[in-house]
């Protein structure tokens, strides 16, 4: 249940407060010498501690690379990584066993695996083990851009402010260079601004706040996908969902579709450059499961961090009794901006592996 993916497998493996994480990725293909240093800036876009919306905790996330690598270029081997922990606060875990966290795994993994659960910072359901996924998706972006193929994503929304996207029809790769180049991914500044004052407040208050990521991929060709179950959509949402805190991904318009007249919704064909082209994007770039060639728009909603410094209800699965809890530890008050990275990671391996699985 840690492999993602078909013709390219990526298995994500280890605990929060294990000796380490990683992953193992196989189907890439042989003679990619991938720029390690872009792969560093990647995951350090993830990475905790480096601003004041993100959790204290310091990790350098820094991958060791096991197997799969000959004189930096794959070799065919399945390439393995590790990221070793260094910043364990156990301690701050020890009786929540007892008295599980509310909208955390814990009480569910504790029905699931009894005892042997590793409750020590989430463990195999926390956030850290999306940093080994960010290294495969560093390597997945790499590979789609000798196809021609873009991914990056913004924060559309924090706490109710939202940012002002481009036409999804008419989103370009200066479009997408540009969000890549702040440490606040979004089209308007003076949005972030906001949402970084609304990420304060909640912090400030001992609370958290939720949000909605936008991921593109531009250069997709059309035909990528099947009907019914296999579509790009169904894989896509299967693959996103695996991050934690996801709660919601649509497609396009979205839920926003269901309040729409057929007239509105509708993107209607046109011919630019001989080229089939829609004059409008609410499709979000798939048809009937399939890709069109228009640019691929996934929305992701991001619930609100679940770890907050309030005092909170809970059980005692001990007593049998009410209880009350307060968290200790170091959280983000806000998981959206971190996700970023992760969500243009999942992207663009379920894109690759949907590239691979073309006919020769």
């Amino acid at each position: 249940m840690n492999t993602l993916g078909n013709k390219l497998k990526v298995t994500v493996f280890g605990q929060s407060h294990a000796p380490a994480i990683g992953c193992v990725i196989d189907g890439l293909p042989a003679g990619f010498a991938p720029d390690m240093d872009r792969v560093a800036a990647f995951m350090a876009r993830r990475a905790p501690g480096q601003n004041a919306w993100s959790t204290p905790r310091k990790e350098s996330d820094a991958p060791e690379i096991l197997s799969g690598l000959v004189d930096g270029r794959t070799c065919g081997a399945p390439v393995s990584m590790v990221i070793h922990n260094s910043d364990q606060h156990s301690r701050d875990y020890s009786g929540l066993k007892r008295t599980p966290r509310p909208s955390h795994a814990d009480y569910t993994a504790m029905i699931k695996y009894g005892d042997d659960y590793d409750i020590r910072g989430g463990g195999q359901f926390s956030g850290r083990l999306t940093a080994p996924l960010c290294f495969a998706g560093a390597l997945a972006i790499q590979l789609l851009e000798r196809e021609g193929i873009a991914v990056a994503a913004h924060i559309d929304q924090i706490a109710g402010v939202c940012d002002t996207p481009p036409d999804f029809a008419r989103v370009s790769r200066a479009d997408l260079d540009a969000l890549l180049q702040k440490p606040f991914p979004v089209f308007s500044d003076e949005a972030g601004i906001a949402m970084r004052q609304a990420i304060e407040k909640a912090r400030m208050d001992c609370d958290s706040v939720g949000g909605v990521i936008r991921c593109f991929a531009l250069g997709l060709p059309a035909g990528l996908g099947e009907p019914m179950f296999g579509g790009v959509e169904n894989r896509l949402a299967a693959a996103l969902f695996g991050i934690p805190a996801v709660r919601g991904v649509s497609f396009g318009t979205g839920f926003a579709a269901a309040g729409m007249r057929g007239s509105e919704h509708n993107d209607p064909f046109v011919m630019e450059n001989g080229n089939v082209r829609a004059r409008t994007n609410h499709a979000g770039g798939v048809l009937g499961g399939i890709t069109s060639g228009m640019p691929l728009v996934v929305n992701i909603a991001v619930k609100p961090t679940a770890s907050i410094a309030r005092e909170q209800d809970t059980v005692d699965l001990q007593t049998k009794e009410n209880a009350s809890l307060v968290i200790h530890g170091r959280h983000d008050p806000c998981i959206a901006p971190r996700a970023v990275p992760v969500a243009e990671a999942v992207t663009a391996l379920t894109a690759l592996d949907m590239m691979l699985e073309r006919p020769a």
